[in-house]
């Protein structure tokens, strides 16, 4: 549910005349009004209304049913804020794209809330550098023709030319992990002034819209570099290789490119690319290619170089990834009308809407003590009502004219956590009086990666999961990371069983909306020490270890922050 009380869009956009690209005008907003009154009168009430804030206005005059005609007027005024909703996100978007092409970019706004964290207008600013470099050495142009001749014939000198240097992002395993990658070696190509080329990957293209105007960010599949995605640590051009010959041996210019590994287990010396402070050889070496299935953002707040530029376009630090990805992850069409289509059937029409984000890590685990997990997790923290226990001389509460409504959207790969739920609620009346809908768009059974379908299944559950009032997730999984951080929504973490055990703690409320990171650094970067462990938070205050992963860090704001 939007935080104006809205629910989902109007059948067609209203967007300023100004922009550029085609879209259609919404039919204005009417009130019928049933009164003895004069039409010219009425015309002129009407009128007045639609100009005035939305507050309650009681009339004296001779109204059939006054309440009835306050009760339009009220949903007229409503239905015109909705109509100007700034479907632009504070200008973290720019108009000009063509809607038919990708109708999420500038409709999402009317499924979603509100934006609880607004772009800074350096933040902005910077966005709107990196689209002109995309657009003036992205796939296509000459400076990128150039540069990808002089990476196929192996020419050692790779400095930088033209002002164009590359990230190659080669994100894997699951989509969630592949979203958090994306996402966060975006900021890393921003930081590091590089055209962000993302591969492909088999399902890229499928399931999200181009995010630059003008230009691609899908590698060209005639990319020069032969066995590129079959790199390894062990590789010559691999970070922790280049650095340790630079300090003994050849110049870092006598490379074509180097292979970053940043994944979940990378090694500590690979790691310390994270400290690069690209005022030695890096910022010279026109491609680097990058291999992780990490959020990295975390890594990159302990690096001293970028702490100033991250400050500027992120002075809350809760929500990085919760902003870029409003900007760059645009479902396309496909997922989007899947993503509208279960909305509108199912979500739509309720008071409040609950996701529930299952992931089972540990197979052996029963079902039973998962299904007791979401129970008790939810009954704690009051997001469920409890039920009229059968037989106990429990009495239903009387039928209310208007019962409230709660919709619950279950995510996951099986189906018997949704059907136990929605029995329940079934077969037993809510002690409160509330009508609960239980509802599961897939159960796929088993993950499967790089099936265009089975990601598009995916991307739409994450979306749906963000477009809920609240949100109870599993822990370590980057699924639900997802879900919660492209709401906006700090979720209530369950914690993952240990040996079939359930813990103690059900679940808990996330310290902020942000992923964790689960393949961090763990060394001082003025240092570089990387065989000794550190506690991050000491030196970075907003850089803390995750609820669900000790080893994990992630992002939030300090304490005495948010309590201002």
């Amino acid at each position: 549910m939007n935080t104006d009380g809205s629910r989902g869009g109007p059948d067609l956009l209203e967007i300023e005349e100004a922009t550029s690209f085609t879209v259609k005008k919404a039919k204005k907003p009417s009130i019928v009004c049933v009164t003895r009154w004069s039409s010219v009168v009425n015309a002129v009430v009407v009128a007045l209304i639609m100009m005035m804030p939305p507050v309650l206005l009681i009339f004296s005059g001779h109204l059939d049913d006054p309440a009835v005609w306050i009760k339009s007027a009220v949903a007229g005024l409503g239905a015109r804020r909705e109509s100007r909703k700034d479907v632009l996100l504070g200008g973290l978007l720019l108009p000009g794209f063509d809607e038919q092409s990708c109708a999420s970019r500038y409709q999402s706004v009317y499924y979603r809330k509100n934006m609880t964290r607004s772009p800074t207008p350096y933040l902005i600013e910077r966005l709107r550098e990196q689209e002109a470099l995309q657009r003036r050495c992205g796939p296509g142009t000459e400076p990128y023709t150039r540069a990808s001749e002089r990476l196929k014939s192996g020419e050692k000198n790779v400095d930088t030319v033209d002002g164009c240097s590359y990230l190659v992002l080669l994100a894997y395993r699951g989509l969630g992990n592949r979203i958090l990658a994306t996402a966060s070696a975006f900021l890393y190509a921003m930081l590091t002034n590089r055209v962000l080329l993302v591969d492909r990957a088999k399902t890229l293209g499928d399931i999200f819209c181009e995010p630059f105007p003008g230009t691609t960010w899908l590698l060209p599949l005639d990319f020069p570099l032969e066995g590129y995605s079959d790199l390894s640590e062990e590789a010559a051009e691999s970070y922790a290789n280049v650095t340790l010959r630079n300090n003994t041996g050849p110049a870092s210019s006598e490379h074509r490119f180097v292979y970053i590994t940043l994944d979940h287990g990378a090694s500590a010396a690979n790691r310390l690319a994270y400290c690069d402070d690209h005022r030695q050889f890096l910022h010279r070496v026109q491609w680097v290619v990058l291999r992780t299935d990490c959020y990295i953002a975390p890594s990159l707040f302990l690096n001293p170089a970028y702490q100033e530029e991250l400050h500027r376009m992120f002075p809350r630090k809760d929500a990085v990834f919760y902003v870029i990805s409003r900007y760059l992850l645009h479902p396309t069409n496909d997922v989007w009308g899947m993503v509208t289509r279960f909305y509108d059937s199912y979500l739509k029409n309720a008071d409040e809407t609950l996701g529930i984000q299952i992931r089972v890590l540990d197979e052996d685990t029963p079902p039973q003590n998962i299904l007791d997990q979401i129970l008790a997790c939810t009954s704690q923290e009051h997001l469920l009502p409890g039920v009229v226990v059968a037989g106990a001389g429990g009495v239903p509460p009387p039928l209310q004219t208007r019962a409230r409504t709660k919709a619950v959207l279950v995510t996951g790969l099986s189906g018997w956590h949704h059907d136990r739920i929605r029995e329940m609620y079934w077969q037993s009346a809510t002690a409160d009086g509330e009508v609960v809908s239980v509802h599961q768009p897939s159960h796929e059974e088993f993950q499967e990666f790089f099936l265009a379908m089975h990601d598009m299944k995916a991307l739409a559950e994450m979306y749906l999961l963000s477009m809920t009032d609240a949100i109870v997730t599993s822990g370590w999984s980057t699924f639900g990371y997802v879900g919660s951080g492209l709401g906006g929504l700090t979720p209530y973490l369950m914690m993952r069983p240990v040996h079939r055990k359930l813990p103690d703690t059900r679940c808990k409320r996330a310290m902020s909306m942000e992923p964790c990171s689960q393949g961090p650094a763990y060394f001082e970067c003025t240092r570089k020490e990387y065989n000794m462990v550190l506690h991050t938070n000491n030196m970075v205050p907003h850089v803390q270890a995750c609820e669900d992963m000790a080893w994990g860090l992630k992002l939030t704001e300090p304490i005495a922050e948010k309590e201002v």
